[in-house]
């Protein structure tokens, strides 16, 4: 026969386990049920302290048994909640499908895009020839097709980048595609290449190691200087507008002879200087002349019977004086509060 201890012992653990699932089962919500489970089951709780005082098998059957009732217990409620919560939420979010829905936002192109798009419809109407390239280029067509000198400056690897020990690079410009033009076809040649290149560059607000380029090229019979200044006034008015000055100053490119370089009155400050345009009021916008008779040697056309000019400029800058950009780092940001501003 149980002595009177033992009863006592019983008829407390009945009692903490009758108010232990009354507050499981009254619990409203996560928090209150999580709280309940901490007080009857956590580790300081009066069950597992009581646990770990057992002596005899009797006890500890007793009190596992009313762990696992009060377990099960806390996980029943828990489902319980959950499914509660469930059915709050799909009451509450209900949704009339014969309203008219939300217009997802429309995509666009980017700035880039764009402009690189509209250049291309520019030389189409002139009657040029569109040509996107590779971008891994051989030393021999970016750099010794195009008359630099081994000592040029621009074959260092401070300047470009070199994918191996000097055999092949990441273009430094798109005019080697002027080379695999004219190196398989017989003039007359008018073409515009266009697409990224990549230069050691230093970053500020008009240069960045990636930028795109438009080169084009003309190879025919009895062109002049005359004919080159003609295509870029033509091409500058069509992107930039008849407000916006340009000037031509005389130059030096290893490809081209004579060369000059065409300026665009900055678009930031109207020509009174600032540091989009290093306090010069002009943006340079690139290189051009007459194509090099030792180019055209080079590539098997006869200096004699042929001439051309060429000329290159960078898309992003013509993004900068369009659109008044001031920095072209915002062009590869990705920041969508700048290309939103550029929407159709």
């Amino acid at each position: 026969m149980p002595d009177r201890a033992d009863t006592v012992a019983a008829v407390k653990l009945q009692a903490l386990e009758a108010e232990a699932l009354t507050a499981i089962d009254g619990a409203a919500h996560a928090a209150a049920l999580h709280e309940a489970r901490v007080r009857y089951l956590g580790r300081k709780s009066a069950l597992k302290l009581a646990l770990r005082e057992v002596r005899d098998r009797e006890s500890g059957m007793a009190l596992n048994a009313v762990r696992e009732r009060l377990e099960s217990a806390v996980a029943a409620r828990e489902e319980a909640l959950r499914r509660a919560e469930l059915d709050r939420t799909l009451a509450e979010g209900r949704v009339d499908v014969t309203l008219p829905g939300e217009r997802p936002e429309r995509g666009h192109l980017h700035l880039i895009t764009q402009i690189r798009r509209e250049v291309e419809d520019i030389f189409l109407g002139l009657g040029y020839e569109v040509y996107d390239d590779r971008e891994v280029e051989t030393v021999e067509d970016n750099f010794t097709a195009l008359n630099f000198p081994a000592w040029h400056p621009a074959r260092s690897r401070r300047d470009s980048f070199y994918l191996d020990e000097g055999e092949t690079l990441l273009r430094t410009e798109t005019s080697p595609s002027q080379i695999h033009v004219m190196q398989t076809r017989e003039p007359p040649i008018y073409m515009v290449s266009i697409g990224r290149v990549y230069r050691r560059d230093t970053i500020d607000a008009t240069h960045y190691p990636i930028f795109h380029q438009f080169e084009g090229l003309a190879v025919d019979r009895g062109i002049t200087l005359a004919d080159l200044k003609g295509t870029l006034l033509h091409v500058m008015r069509q992107l930039y507008g008849p407000d916006r000055r340009v000037r031509f100053r005389t130059h030096f490119f290893p490809f081209t002879e004579p060369s000059m370089e065409p300026d665009v009155s900055c678009m930031t400050c109207g020509g009174e200087g600032c540091p989009t345009c290093k306090h010069s009021g002009w943006i340079e916008m690139g290189g051009s002349g007459v194509v090099d008779p030792a180019v055209l040697e080079y590539c098997g056309v006869d200096p004699e019977e042929y001439s051309g000019f060429a000329f290159g400029m960078g898309l992003e800058r013509t993004a900068q004086l369009r659109h008044g950009v001031p920095d072209i780092r915002y062009l590869w940001e990705g920041d969508l509060r700048f290309s939103r501003q550029f929407g159709w």
